[in-house]
Formats: structure tokens, sequence, C-alpha cells
């Protein structure tokens, strides 16, 4: 195993650079290989952080404990687990501490940098926006003339997101722009610092273009669109999909939903048919052992564009290819129940069942899927897994609602319906998942509107 690790170093042409820096575990600290273990591998890593990290008469032990953290944040990025997100938190807050009583500006800006992706890691997996305040008060801490190259990516990001979340996309495109000086930055210091660098701009420039997809769609703008596939494209450019499979793969999807999105907007089916063959090849360089996460938003991602593409080609084969995908990507994040994914994920393909029952006018399709919800919560216990009953709630009255769309008489679903997402409203309220609350504040206030319909 250890050789193996040293193999890995070899290959990137970095064992002259942690000659002398921390030797366990597969990676020996550098970072930058972390794309290339699993999440078992990963899992073993993170461990041997930890010994590391608290062994007595560890050298540096800020530094031990930053890279702890950042392990246990990667291991929580692909697997969706909280506990993990956790103990990422705690080694980064013991690192924090330890930086502070000893003065070290750059590991404490490093430090705050590493706490702020941890907080929104977790509101991107659990929908706790919350979490985002978090973070922009972690990097508001870091004094102006020590904030580096990486602490303005993440502010412009957290801007971005505020932006969004309050509708002020002028704001969220001046966030677009707030991201140049950084990303100039950090591609310098690729140059010179090799691998982990390499890794950290390419997350900050996926970060920018889901940022500029996400204002493209609210404003059905083409060239913002256009930019999104084309910053994609630059980006690929600069990774590996052999060492890097992870960076690759995200940015390709990232470059197929532009694609996608363009086709959209256009009406040009070919387009769309790009971005489906693009993260197609995304979905190829993956496995689910490697990274469930990034497997499952990728076949969620590719099930979306599917379904954009029946929408524009009106075929119920497509709709039953974008279920299929996002059956795929259930299979993954069912482990997780409280993640803001699987909700997504459920409503869509509760949207492409109902497609295809219109298309087909054949109702067995939503009897089967009802079928399904309902003895999805016959078995998860409200008491005992709230988030997932909640997530069965809204999507069976999604169902309920299908078929009166396509039937055009209510025979008590959309009250039942209402019931439902009411339901679900209350617990994901209370559990504090944003996210979720607003689709299920969506689906009541879309049922408001159906009497007048």
């Amino acid at each position: 195993m250890f050789e193996f690790g040293r193999d890995l170093k070899r290959l990137f042409g970095v064992e002259a650079e942690f000659k002398n820096a921390w030797r366990e575990g597969l990676t020996g600290g550098d970072t930058s290989l972390l794309e290339l273990l699993d999440v078992r591998l990963l899992t073993n890593e993170a461990r041997s952080a930890d010994v590391v990290a608290g062994r007595i008469g560890t050298k540096d032990r800020g530094a031990r404990l930053l890279e702890a953290a950042v392990i246990w944040r990667e291991l929580a990025r692909r697997s969706g687990d909280a506990t993990a997100l956790r103990k990422g938190a705690a080694q980064a807050e013991a690192a924090v501490k330890i930086f502070e009583a000893e003065r070290r500006h750059d590991g404490l800006a490093a430090a705050r940098c590493e706490q702020a992706v941890l907080a929104m890691l977790g509101a991107d997996l659990f929908g706790d926006e919350g979490l985002v305040a978090a973070a922009s008060a972690t990097l508001a801490r870091t004094p102006a003339n020590h904030r580096t190259a990486l602490c303005g990516a993440l502010s412009a990001g957290l801007e971005g997101r505020a932006a969004l979340a309050e509708g002020d996309l002028d704001r969220a495109l001046a966030a677009v722009q707030a991201f140049d000086a950084p990303l100039g930055a950090l591609a310098a210091a690729k140059r010179t610092k090799g691998g982990a660098a390499r890794l950290q701009l390419a997350d900050q420039r996926s970060a920018r273009i889901d940022l500029i997809l996400t204002c493209a769609a609210r404003l059905k703008d083409r060239a913002l669109a256009e930019l999104a596939a084309a910053e994609a494209k630059t980006a690929l450019e600069g990774v590996d999909a052999d060492f890097e499979p992870l960076a690759w793969s995200r940015l390709e999807t990232l470059r197929g939903a532009a694609l996608a999105q363009l086709g959209d907007l256009d009406g040009e089916l070919s387009r769309i048919a790009d971005g489906v063959q693009a993260m197609s090849a995304a979905v190829e360089v993956l496995s689910v052992d490697h990274s469930p996460m990034d497997w499952a938003r990728a076949q969620a991602m590719l099930g979306a564009a599917l379904q954009a593409m029946g929408e524009a080609s009106t075929s119920e084969r497509v709709f039953e290819q974008a279920v299929s995908a996002y059956d795929r990507a259930t299979h993954v994040l069912k482990v997780q129940p409280a993640l803001a994914l699987r909700a997504q994920v459920a409503n869509n393909r509760a949207l492409c069942l109902a497609r295809c029952a219109e298309l087909t006018a054949d109702l067995a399709v939503l009897d089967a899927a009802e079928l399904a919800f309902k003895a999805e919560l016959a078995e998860v216990r409200g008491g005992r897994d709230p988030a997932s009953w909640a997530v069965a709630q809204m999507n069976l009255a999604r169902l309920y609602e299908a078929r009166v769309e396509i039937t055009g008489r209510d025979d008590g679903r959309l009250a039942r319906a209402g019931i439902a997402l009411a339901a679900a409203f209350d617990i994901f309220s209370e559990l504090g998942l944003r996210s979720l609350t607003d689709l299920a504040a969506q689906g009541l206030q879309r049922l408001q509107r159906a009497p007048a319909a």
C-alpha cells in the first residue's frame, strides 16, 4: 500500500517536494493525489491523517490538522456523509486555534478558507443556507492584508449565492466578474505549486461556471450560457482525466449542462444532444465506488438534460431514459435521505413519469409510481427518518397533481396533495432544510393556482 503511495508521488513528480513532509498514508500529505483514491481508501487516509495530527511530538500540528480537515472534507464531498463533514470542521477549527496562538497569518488564512469551504459544502449537500452565512462570517475575520487568492474566490462565490437567494441578478453578475482577479492569481500559483493548486483552481472555476449557468437560466440569456460553455472548455484544457478524474468529470458535466441550456434556449435538439453526450462522457470516467456523490450528481444532471430533450422532441423514449438516469442517482442518494439533491431528483423523476403518462395516455405509469411512493412511506417511519418521509410525501403529491392535470378531473387528489405538501413543508422547516422547504412551498403555491387554471 505504501509503495503504491510512493508510485503515485513519482507519477506526479512530487516526490522531492514531500521528501521531508508527513509520510504516512497513501498520499504522504499531497492532497493532489486524493482524486485517485476511492472512498474506502480515502476513509483510511482520513483516519491516518487524524492519527498523525494527534500524535505527541508531531511537528507543525496546525498544518497536520489542516491536512486532515481537507481529507475529511473530500470524503464528505464524495459520500455525502455528515459525520465526515463534522470531523473536517472540527479539525479545521483546531487548526485555526493553533495558528492563532502561533500568530501564523498564512496558516490562519488557509484554515479559515477551509472552514468556509466546509460550510459551503454543507449548504450544498443538506440545503442549510445558514451555513453560507457562517462561511461569509468566517472569511470576513481574515484581515485584508492577509487575504489569499482562494479567499477572494470564495468570497465571490458566497456573494453570488447570496445575490441569487435574494433574486438580485445584477449583483450575482457582479460576483461573476469578482472571480477574475482571484482566478488569475490561482492560475499563477498553479504554475509554481503544482497539483494541489491546479485542483483548487479547477474547483473555483467550476464554482464560477455554475454561477454563470444559474444566472443564464434565470435571465434566459444565451450569451451567458455560451460563456459558461466556453469557460468550461478552457478549464478542461488544464485538467487531465487520467490523473484528475473528478475535477475533469465535474467540469465536463458543467460543459454539458451549458450546451443543453443553449439548445433549450435556441430550440435546437442537436445542441441538447451534444450536452447529453458530454454528460455521458463525464459519467464514464466515474464509478460509484470512487465517488458516489459525483456519480449521482452527474446522473442527475444527465437526467435533466434528457428531460429537456424529451420536452423538445415530445419523445416518450427520451423521458424513459431520463427516468432511468434519475433512478441511478436515487440508488446512491437514498443512503443519505437528508441530501437536498435527493428531493430534486425525485421531483424531476415524478415530472418525467407524468410526461410519459401524458404522452402515452397510460395512467398505469402513474399508478405504479404512486404505489412505489406509498410503499416507501410505509417502510420509512416519520419519527425515525423525518427528512426521507417528507421527501416521499412531496413527490407523491406531485404525482397526484400530474394525474389531475392529465385527466382534467379532481377526485380529491389535490386535497391529498395539499396535505402531503403541508406536512413536508413543516418537517423541512423544523429541520432547517431551506432548499427542500422552498420546493415544498412552490408545490403549495402551485396548488393554490390550480382551481383558477
